[in-house]
């Protein structure tokens, strides 16, 4: 017999973030979480997300013992402001037993027909900066941080539960010898001077933070063409400063700006953290810190995490200006291998942007919808 449970203390709310531990145990690709950082997510009064969303977690028992779990999410925004009458559903794992799935997902949707929404989609977090999709190619590589990771059976749960497929995603990647600087290294300098444009260059955090709210603003402009995009607040840019710049080195940030140091172009790429978080086990201390910090400096590949063109600038070249300051800073630091994080796979203007360096679709990820 499953029984599902609401789960409200800190007690069962670590017990929620640690279940995939147990999960994936003898996994070699998937990545363990740094389980403090989890917890924060969910803490109502340190994300600021919960200003404009709500969550509630559940766990699935079997014989007294946890074999699933799942949050179950309306962001608020997405609902009133574009009218997308959407039960989000993420922060889902469990056991290859389908009645597991099942009652899990019998939780969501019953949260969703009492708020009048009119679908579920999952697995999706709370905004556009969080993890997304189920994994249904690619196995058998080991993910970035900022995915989640899964076992090929998800999928079938998916299907035999009614579920269809949403929005498709990509990953791909290629190897830093690809990257041939004849591609852009003379268009880059005639865009800076055609349309008075210079690259920005970070030697520190500090310098970075001046320039992360117009990244943020900018990030929302660029994006906003696409599929169920639901903008970052004020509120929420602070955390998510906190949260994501300082894990970055900043000779990866590159911003762009025009003659009035107005922000027209950026990129964020991470060193790849995954083998660094494998040895950490979801502990920063005693020696996860470590570990992450040698990744952070010494890493040979990196993640294309973000880039963004203001749409004023789009289709005139100005990925041409990031892409040489990237590969000077990566012809200098022996970068091998760059990966970008999931793409749409409709997202036609991403995809042009890459062709040059041919890249190698890896993994392929879905999200999942049905009606309500």
């Amino acid at each position: 017999m499953i029984t599902v449970k609401e789960i409200h203390s800190k007690k069962e709310l670590k017990q929620f973030v640690k279940f995939p531990f147990e999960l994936y145990k003898d996994s070699e690709y998937w990545v363990p979480p740094i389980i403090k950082q989890e917890l924060e997510t969910f803490n109502k009064d340190k994300n600021p997300i919960f200003e404009d969303a709500e969550a509630r977690f559940f766990l699935a028992y079997k014989n007294d013992k946890i074999v699933g779990r799942v949050a179950a999410i309306i962001n608020w925004l997405e609902v009133k402001n574009q009218n997308q009458k959407k039960m989000r559903f993420g922060w889902f794992d469990f056991i290859d037993d389908q009645e597991v799935s099942k009652a899990l997902l019998e939780e969501v949707n019953r949260i969703g027909k009492e708020n009048n929404l009119d679908y579920t989609e999952g697995p999706v977090g709370f905004s556009n900066l969080d993890k997304v999709g189920v994994i249904t190619e690619g196995f058998n590589k080991i993910a970035p941080m900022v995915t989640w990771y899964n076992h090929p059976y998800y999928v079938d749960h998916y299907k035999a539960h009614g579920y269809a497929v949403e929005k498709s995603y990509s990953e791909s990647q290629f190897p830093f010898e690809n990257v041939k600087p004849e591609f852009f290294k003379k268009a880059q300098e005639l865009i800076k001077r055609r349309y008075n444009l210079r690259a920005l260059k970070f030697t520190k955090t500090s310098e970075v933070m001046p320039y992360t709210d117009k990244m943020f603003d900018l990030f929302n402009e660029s994006y906003s063409s696409l599929s169920s995009f639901v903008a970052i607040t004020d509120i929420q840019k602070e955390y998510f400063k906190k949260k994501f710049i300082s894990f970055i080195n900043p000779d990866y940030i590159k911003f762009v700006v025009d003659k009035d140091d107005e922000l027209v172009g950026f990129a964020i790429v991470m060193p790849a953290f995954s083998k660094a978080l494998q040895k950490a086990n979801g502990k920063l201390f005693p020696f996860g810190f470590r570990h992450i910090l040698k990744a952070k400096t010494n890493s040979k590949d990196v993640i294309f995490y973000l880039i963004g063109i203001h749409p004023k600038y789009q289709n005139k070249g100005v990925h041409a200006v990031i892409f040489n300051e990237y590969y000077e800073t990566f012809r200098k630091l022996g970068i091998e291998t760059c990966y970008r994080t999931p793409e749409l796979e409709d997202n036609e203007a991403i995809h042009k942007i890459w062709k040059h360096f041919f890249p190698v679709v890896y993994r392929r990820r879905k999200t999942f919808r049905k009606s309500l």
